[in-house]
């Protein structure tokens, strides 16, 4: 998908009629200042970067980010109040023709993102194709029941699903397209990626896998 671009870690960008949406923008090189909305989906360094998040964003850029991170937000981003939305998981609302829902994203049997700091996950309809950027999770239940043309899932391990339980959960919510994220850089190797795209490839041929790192 010529439209999508992962710079590295959960940081991407979709390109869409509307305008540019950017999630988790970190270690970004070039300043564009073109984002239409900038996603956040929880405060660890490589997911909320002020130094990436001030080379996309400009004067009309609007922020959707969790409640629970706002203060730490607002004391190190300069924006107006008005431009920040502040979402927890199951939300559902519109920015322009943008379906914008929220979704729990927390770890099971681990400390680095619990469930009562209601940090999100996002699935996003804009131009009749629907995207869930999962954020830092595990293999979640209650997530069993999102439909979706492109996911973006977390194999890396140690911080979130490793390549058997992301190849678990895609398996569960069975998306059109998937895009493995966060692995290659800080947790996880390069080739974990190829492993991913081979074991699913082995379970079925109705799931594409397209590899951006």
């Amino acid at each position: 998908m010529n439209n999508i671009t992962i710079n590295t870690q959960s940081s991407i960008k979709i390109k869409t009629k509307t305008g540019n949406l950017y999630f988790d923008p970190y270690l970004i090189n070039e300043e564009s200042h073109d984002a239409m909305i900038i996603f956040i989906t929880h405060e660890h360094y490589d997911h909320f970067s002020k130094e990436a998040i001030d080379k996309v964003k400009n004067d009309k850029t609007l922020f959707v980010i969790p409640k629970s991170i706002k203060e730490q937000f607002f004391k190190n981003i300069e924006v107006p109040k008005e431009k920040c939305i502040l979402v927890e998981p199951n939300m559902e609302f519109k920015i322009e023709s943008i379906l914008i829902k929220t979704v729990p994203a927390y770890n099971l049997n681990k400390k680095f993102h619990l469930k009562e700091y209601n940090w999100c996950g996002y699935v996003i309809t804009v131009d009749n194709i629907c995207y869930y950027i999962a954020g830092d999770t595990d293999n979640l239940k209650e997530n069993y029941n999102i439909i979706c043309d492109v996911a973006f899932i977390p194999i890396g391990g140690t911080y979130t699903m490793d390549v058997e339980e992301a190849l678990d959960y895609v398996l569960k919510i069975k998306p059109k397209t998937v895009i493995p994220i966060h692995y290659g850089s800080i947790v996880g190797e390069k080739i974990d990626g190829q492993k991913f795209k081979q074991l699913l490839e082995e379970k079925t041929k109705e799931i594409k896998v397209e590899l951006k790192l």
